[in-house]
């Protein structure tokens, strides 16, 4: 346990961050590294969640992202209703497409 002798002797004037070694702390400049640094982390961690979200697969209820043959199988089953093609070509078609 310190006196209180020793506790003003390591005072000072300078604060008490000299005791341990700090020498005045950081200053603001340290407050903002460290927000920046977490900005950082939170942007690159909501960047990912994105991605991933976009990673193609199909959601409930609607077509699948990230791959051109839902809007393709899109206009062949439109094709199909309105009878431009026959169920032999809609059936071929189809399979095609599946298979990219």
């Amino acid at each position: 346990m310190l006196t209180p002798g020793e506790v003003v002797a390591m005072w000072d004037g300078r604060g008490w961050d000299d005791m341990w070694g700090m020498h005045g702390g950081g200053g603001w400049w340290v407050v903002l590294v460290m927000v920046g640094l977490v900005l950082i982390v939170v942007a690159a961690v909501a960047a990912l969640a994105v991605s991933l979200g976009r990673s193609g697969s199909a959601a409930p209820g609607g077509p699948a992202t990230g791959t051109g043959s839902s809007a393709a199988g899109h206009l062949l089953d439109e094709r199909y209703a309105r009878g431009e093609i026959d169920e032999q070509e809609y059936l071929h078609r189809r399979a095609v497409l599946g298979g990219r």
